[in-house]
């Protein structure tokens, strides 16, 4: 898999969603694992369309996020969208706020979903420091799906990876 690699720092994102907490271990076995039954809820159950303030409708975050150590461990994943308020809460989600923060952004090639994804985050799992340009933060690193992943099966995604300032 080949990504396009690029340094940035973005500004506070606020983001209103579900959540589940999981671990790449429980995410290993289809019995235990939890994004994807979150991800169908999100999706079939048309919870975005309950998120008021909606920034950019359709443009979906993924968080990973209250890491226990680092990807091993347990971490918190978030699914949901970039908001302008915080007000007004709907019942039954929850809110995020990632402060600024570095990252190493990542584009992915075109490819299928699930499997895309999948095989993104298995190479950033295999990169040092020093390809990333910094220790990672393990504060938020998220992908956003945009437009360019309508066809699943030629999903282009952005995945930014939090970095130590």
């Amino acid at each position: 898999m080949i990504m396009q690699k690029t340094t940035t720092t973005l500004p506070e994102i606020k983001l209103v969603g579900i959540t589940t907490r999981t671990s790449l271990a429980s995410e290993m076995n289809l019995a235990t694992a939890k994004i994807g039954v979150t991800v169908q809820k999100y999706f079939h159950g048309g919870l975005s369309e309950k998120i008021n303030t909606r920034k950019k409708a359709g443009v979906t975050y993924c968080v990973y996020t209250d890491y226990e150590s680092d990807f091993t461990g347990d971490y918190t994943y978030f699914i949901g969208e970039e908001v302008d308020s915080l007000d007004g809460l709907p019942e039954g989600f929850e809110k995020l706020v990632i402060q600024t923060q570095n990252y190493a952004k990542f584009t992915t090639e075109s490819g299928p979903m699930p499997a895309v994804c999948i095989g993104a985050w298995q190479k950033i799992w295999t990169m040092t420091s020093a390809e990333f340009g910094n220790e990672r933060a393990y504060i938020a690193d998220f992908e956003v799906y945009d437009e360019r992943a309508l066809d699943h099966q030629n999903v282009i995604l952005d995945i930014y990876v939090g970095l130590r300032a």
